[in-house]
């Protein structure tokens, strides 16, 4: 089963569906962000991320690679459903695709176990985690990644039940109609469980919160600019489309 919320005629819906294989083509209808609680992000999440940091965790400030999941938040002003914009900075700053499997929460979850973990969580969505160019990991900047647009979400989420192998799941980045990046959620550090129980030993986590499970590392294929179009594809779950914007062409 698939819940997406949606703006029609400005009033805010939600919809369920057994199936559903095409956008929304109603000019008076729009695709919102696929959850409306609060959204977390795992980052230093990725094998080949890690792979590519492995010795500057070895330098100083640090010297060691981190022990626990390192968490960043993405704020309400960066959600945006399928089909929003993506402000690109006035600027020119390269933007980054973050593509990864978000985790919706399904009930209050509090300390909960790795063992029970999945029992709390409803279902799966497709996250564009967009960021400019980092340079501190361990302390994820809050002007990277906090732009307005810079979450989209959805179109909508799946039910866990109708996930089979969750953490083997395909994700695909396309640029203009052309693939760029794939990778998979069997490349994630901290495997799905591991992050609910992570999470939730501190945060009492609530419906409707998502879990950004982790985003490769931000090579020049995943970079976007203004004029660019972006899709992440995550195997039965969906695929996100968003267009790339320069900010000073969106309506405010």
């Amino acid at each position: 089963m698939r819940h997406s919320r949606i703006l029609k005629a400005g009033v805010a819906c939600d919809q369920t569906e057994e199936h559903r294989n095409t956008l929304i083509a109603d000019q008076d209808t729009q695709w919102l962000p696929a959850t409306t609680g609060t959204v977390l992000g795992i980052a230093l999440n990725h094998a080949d991320l890690r792979e590519q940091m492995a010795e500057a965790f070895n330098e100083k400030p640090h010297v060691n690679p981190p022990k626990t999941p390192v968490l960043h938040i993405k704020t309400d002003n960066t959600h945006i459903g399928n089909g929003a914009a993506i402000p690109a900075p006035a600027d020119g700053e390269a933007i980054y695709a973050g593509p990864s499997l978000g985790i919706v929460i399904g009930q209050q979850a509090t300390r909960v176990s790795a063992a029970e973990a999945l029992d709390y969580v409803k279902g799966y969505t497709v996250v564009n985690e967009v960021s400019l160019a980092e340079n501190s990991f361990y302390r994820p900047a809050v002007k990277a990644k906090c732009r307005d647009g810079f979450c989209p979400i959805g179109p909508w989420v799946v039910d866990a039940a109708d996930v089979k192998e969750p953490g083997a799941l395909q994700i695909a980045t396309y640029v203009n109609g052309e693939m760029q990046h794939c990778t998979t959620t069997a490349k994630l550090h901290y495997g799905i469980a591991e992050i609910v129980e992570y999470v939730s030993s501190f945060i009492t986590l609530q419906p409707g919160d998502l879990l950004i499970a982790g985003t490769p590392q931000r090579t020049e294929k995943l970079a976007l600019k203004a004029g660019d179009t972006v899709a992440i594809e995550i195997e039965q779950i969906g695929r996100l489309e968003n267009p790339v914007v320069a900010e000073q062409e969106i309506a405010q």
